[in-house]
C-alpha cells in the first residue's frame, strides 16, 4: 500500500473511532437520564412544599394524612374532569359558526358547579384530616386548605403568561 492508502486508511480508522466513542458517551448519557427519571417516579412520597409539610409528621400520621386526601383527591377528580369537559365544550360552542350566548352561559356555569362542587369536597375532607390532629400537626398541615391553581400555568398564544385580568380592568 502507498503512503496515500495509509493516510485515507487511518482517517477512516480515526473517524469510525471518533463516531463510536460519541455513540458511546451519548448512549451513557441517556442511559444515565432514563434512570434517573425512573428513580424519581418510584421514590415514595411528594416532593415539594406538600411532602415536606407530611415529612415533618411523624410517620403513623402522615401515612394517615397522606391515605385520607388522596382518597378525598380521588372522589373528587370526576368533578374537576366535568368542570373541565364542560368548559372544553363551552370553548367549541362559543367558537361554532352560529353563537349560541345561552348555551355558552350554562357551560360555564355547569363548570363552575363542578369545580366548586369538588373544590368543596376537598376543603371539607381536609378540614375532617386536621381536625384529626394536634394543634402543632394542625399549625404545619393548615397550608394545605390555601387555594391553589386557577390561572393557567402554560403561556398565551402570543408567548407570555396567562395572568387573570387586573381588577381594575374587568368589566
Amino acid at each position: 500500500m502507498s503512503n496515500k492508502t495509509l493516510k485515507i486508511a487511518l482517517a477512516v480508522s480515526v473517524a469510525l473511532n471518533l463516531f463510536a466513542v460519541a455513540g458511546g458517551v451519548a448512549y451513557g448519557v441517556s442511559r444515565a437520564q432514563a434512570d434517573r427519571k425512573i428513580e424519581a417516579q418510584n421514590k415514595p412520597g411528594r416532593q415539594g412544599p406538600f411532602g415536606e409539610m407530611l415529612a415533618s409528621l411523624p410517620q403513623d400520621v402522615r401515612e394517615k394524612v397522606h391515605t385520607s386526601l388522596r382518597e378525598s383527591a380521588l372522589a373528587a377528580r370526576p368533578d374537576f374532569e366535568a368542570a373541565r369537559a364542560a368548559r372544553r365544550e363551552a370553548v367549541d360552542v362559543a367558537g361554532a359558526p352560529t353563537f349560541d350566548a345561552a348555551r355558552v352561559q350554562a357551560l360555564l356555569e355547569q363548570s363552575r358547579s363542578a369545580e366548586l362542587r369538588g373544590r368543596a369536597r376537598l376543603e371539607n375532607d381536609a378540614i375532617a384530616v386536621l381536625g384529626g390532629l394536634t394543634p402543632e400537626q394542625r399549625k404545619t398541615l393548615s397550608p394545605i386548605l390555601q387555594r391553589k391553581g386557577g390561572v393557567h400555568r402554560e403561556p398565551h398564544r402570543d408567548g407570555q403568561p396567562n395572568r387573570p385580568p387586573h381588577p381594575d380592568t374587568r368589566h
